[in-house]
């Protein structure tokens, strides 16, 4: 057994013809340069690229694999280099009903062993996807129905974001999971935490007690790759042992969560449209406290103190930790030619998080900055919350 850091939601911005795949990220994702990003400067052994039902996308992976760089792997997934295993995933819309007769929509990961199962599942999706070229389109199903076509192609289906306010399922569609997923609700392995939430929050909710917490970057760019990881106890990065740590089965599982203190998230607190600012206060805040308004966008923190069951936090005895970690690019002073210098030293950013000290880090970046990574790695900087689509900050002095 060995522990590897998996990322498993990375987006893809353009195909490498430059067809738009995901319109909201960056040009420069696309298959190959995720996989070299990974590598190259993330650190990532395990990564899951979740726009692989675009058939734009498969024809790349396609060339990829016939370049000889890259190789499909018996038990599952795509090894690039030796180094990272690439798990082929789709993220998918569903139309959800809740018991009110109130309609929402949710983002769910599904993950697939082989190139073969997610050709199929794509070509059975377009059936139920206006743009099946395009990423996280909505779907005329609810998860209920998807969590069998996943299966049907040997996949799993995993919530995404599970309490962000836009497309998820306890931030619009319902209270609870086992009333969307219902007598299949043991078929979820996992949920996916969000950058608004952490393991706290999440264990105030009984259903979720044995469900394994997922941390992920739901990267945009490159270099929002791996701004929330996991660490994994495995034997070999594929899909199989991925599989088995996420059901917690034969020894593997998830050993740490490494994500952003939730207040750094776009969406930790209730935000007022017309104030255009957060509503302070003890969740959980409806309305506007200065203009009386309830044109908000409800934050994670205040929807969780809605729908939660447990009188207090208390996570199951197997519940791996939650460390904070605060990226690179959100650390004060840390500009892209400085972060070029400390991967030029250190190799990864997995290396400066986690093997640097400040005496390595202030030799290449001089005191102050090393001061203030170690003053983010250590947990005390100063975090002024995020709320409405605008991510949180922090301040190390």
């Amino acid at each position: 057994m060995y522990e590897v850091f998996a990322d498993l939601h990375v987006h893809i911005g353009r195909s490498e013809n430059n067809k738009p795949i995901k319109i909201t990220a960056a040009k420069s994702l696309n298959f190959a340069n995720i996989a070299k990003e990974c590598v190259d400067r993330k650190g990532i052994q395990i990564v899951g690229i979740i726009d692989c039902a675009s058939p734009y996308v498969i024809e790349d992976i396609e060339n990829f694999l016939k370049t000889g760089e890259a190789i499909e792997l018996e038990n599952g997934g795509i090894i690039y280099k030796n180094k990272v295993c690439i798990i082929l995933g789709s993220e998918i819309e569903t139309s959800e009903i809740n018991e009110q007769g109130k309609t929402g929509s949710a983002h769910n990961l599904c993950y697939f062993p082989r190139l073969e199962d997610i050709k199929n599942f794509s070509n059975h999706m377009k059936q139920h996807i206006r743009n099946i070229t395009l990423s996280s389109q909505r779907a005329n199903i609810s998860a209920y129905e998807l969590v069998d076509i996943v299966e049907q192609y040997h996949g799993i289906l995993v919530p995404a974001h599970c309490f962000t306010p836009h497309k998820s399922f306890y931030g619009n569609c319902t209270d609870r999971l086992e009333k969307i997923f219902k007598e299949k609700y043991r078929k979820i392995p996992a949920i996916e935490l969000g950058l608004s939430s952490d393991t706290f929050l999440a264990d105030e909710i009984s259903e979720l007690e044995n469900k394994t917490f997922l941390t992920n970057s739901d990267a945009h760019s490159l270099p929002k790759i791996a701004r929330e990881y996991n660490k994994i106890l495995v034997e070999d990065i594929n899909f199989e042992e991925l599989l088995m740590a996420l059901k917690n089965e034969k020894g593997r599982k998830i050993l740490c969560n490494y994500g952003l203190d939730p207040k750094l998230g776009k969406y930790h607190r209730t935000f007022c449209e017309k104030c255009g600012k957060n509503i302070e206060g003890e969740p959980p805040v409806c309305t506007c406290k200065d203009c009386d308004s309830s044109n908000i966008t409800m934050g994670v923190l205040d929807r969780i103190e809605i729908i939660k069951d447990k009188p207090e936090t208390k996570s199951p005895a197997n519940r791996p930790p939650y460390i904070y970690q605060i990226p690179l690019t959100f650390i004060p002073g840390l500009g892209n030619k400085t972060i070029d210098k400390l991967l030029n030293t250190f190799e990864t950013e997995m290396n400066i998080l986690h093997k640097a000290t400040k005496d390595d880090l202030e030799s290449v970046v001089g005191e102050k900055n090393a001061i203030n990574i170690i003053t983010a790695k250590e947990g005390h900087a100063k975090i002024h919350a995020g709320g409405g689509g605008i991510y949180g900050k922090i301040t190390c002095e």
